[in-house]
């Protein structure tokens, strides 16, 4: 039994003198490709809405009962355009009124120059006394100024019946009636409808204090890029727009930031002939946020987070693993753009970075950097300027 034993362990003790070493895994295998190089320009992203330039309160200037109402509610109107018409028969027997009183008026100046005249003559002759004269000189002043009291009545009452015609005060869309035919409005004060003119239109948006600091530093130090078509153009993108389809140019920035907000008001003018836009409609405002630069590219795949710091991996000549601590700008086609920490002409890992290993040799497979979504940044026509929140960018050609 023992003799067993003994000749079980030696088998064993043999069997292990002739196992196969252990040899090391291969390497992982990471895809590389050098950062994707454009040039790009960069855009300060507003959200705000459109407001017309003007918007009038139609409200009556004399009072009276609506007698008819000329225009459809919502309809296009046209200065001068007449929207309401108050009863103007009152209006009109006020004005035969005072024109009556002006042709008595007038009578009796006639009558007293005539007696004047007269007092004239009879003084000369001695025929009638100095207080004689002053008396008719007196009541030939007091009807004179009888007359311009009456021709200022007249053309009070002329203009209260052309108030009867109540009409639109610029061009652009009326809102709906407020009253119907027959109700009794008040002078200055009922609000019959309004009237906003829509071509063209603003677009008003909030800007951070940090933005209007660039902006303004880059005035002062001449770089702020220039337009052939005009200063500070802009584009607009409705929320149903894929792009930014409408164009305008900056037209004003305000004198003074919010103290509560910390944000200074900016304003955009934009034309509408099609009336498209409407005040109180959302959208979203794009304003050139520098000039044209090389910038590096690279997909989000190759960013991992460390903390709070960004970080891509590169593969050196010998083919091992190195770190680098990255700065991001805004994103191009669904690409970032690296601001600083990464060189043009270092291979970046952008497909395998979980098997990355810093220190660690890898090998690799050559890939290219694709935008995912190519064009979806669209190009500018010009380079510009701009005043005040996110920022993007976009090739540029």
């Amino acid at each position: 039994m023992r003799k067993a034993v003994l000749m079980s362990v030696a088998c064993l003790i043999a069997a292990g003198c002739h196992a196969k070493p252990k040899t090391a895994p291969p390497p992982p295998t990471v895809v590389i490709s050098k950062p994707l190089s454009k040039r790009i320009v960069d855009w300060d992203d507003f959200v705000g809405r459109f407001d017309a330039v003007n918007s009038v309160d139609v409200r009556p200037r004399v009072s009276g009962y609506l007698q008819s109402i000329n225009f459809t509610d919502g309809q296009i109107v046209h200065k001068g355009q007449v929207l309401f018409v108050i009863d103007p028969r009152p209006y009109k027997a006020a004005l035969d009124q005072a024109q009556g009183q002006l042709a008595h008026a007038e009578a009796t100046l006639a009558n007293a120059k005539v007696e004047l005249d007269r007092a004239v003559k009879l003084l000369a002759a001695h025929a009638i006394s100095e207080q004689e004269y002053q008396t008719r000189l007196s009541t030939e002043q007091q009807s004179a100024a009888d007359v311009l009291t009456a021709k200022g009545n007249v053309e009070t009452a002329a203009l209260n019946l052309v108030f009867t015609r109540v009409i639109s005060p610029l061009n652009g869309r009326a809102s709906d009636r407020r009253f119907a035919v027959g109700n009794l409005v008040t002078q200055d004060s009922t609000i019959l409808t309004n009237v906003v003119d829509l071509d063209p239109i603003r677009f008003t948006f909030n800007g951070a204090e940090s933005l209007y600091l660039k902006y303004e530093r880059q005035s002062q130090a001449g770089d702020r890029p220039s337009s052939r078509r005009f200063a500070n153009p802009v584009d607009i993108r409705l929320q149903d727009q894929p792009d930014f389809a409408i164009h305008g140019r900056m037209d004003f920035v305000d004198n003074q930031l919010d103290t509560n907000s910390g944000t200074i008001r900016g304003r955009a003018l934009i034309a509408n002939p099609k009336y498209l836009l409407t005040p109180g409609l959302f959208g979203h405002l794009r304003l050139l946020g520098s000039g044209a630069y090389d910038a590096l590219l690279i997909p989000d795949d190759a960013v991992t987070s460390q903390q709070s710091d960004q970080i891509v991996y590169v593969v050196d000549h010998d083919g091992v693993v190195q770190q680098r601590k990255v700065m991001f700008g805004p994103t191009v086609d669904g690409l970032r753009v690296v601001r600083s920490g990464l060189k043009a002409d270092e291979d970046v890992i952008i497909s395998g970075v979980q098997r990355a290993k810093v220190g660690v040799k890898v090998r690799i497979q050559q890939g290219t950097i694709t935008p995912p979504d190519p064009g979806s940044s669209p190009t500018p026509a010009d380079l510009t300027p701009p005043p005040a929140a996110g920022t993007f960018a976009e090739q540029t050609r």
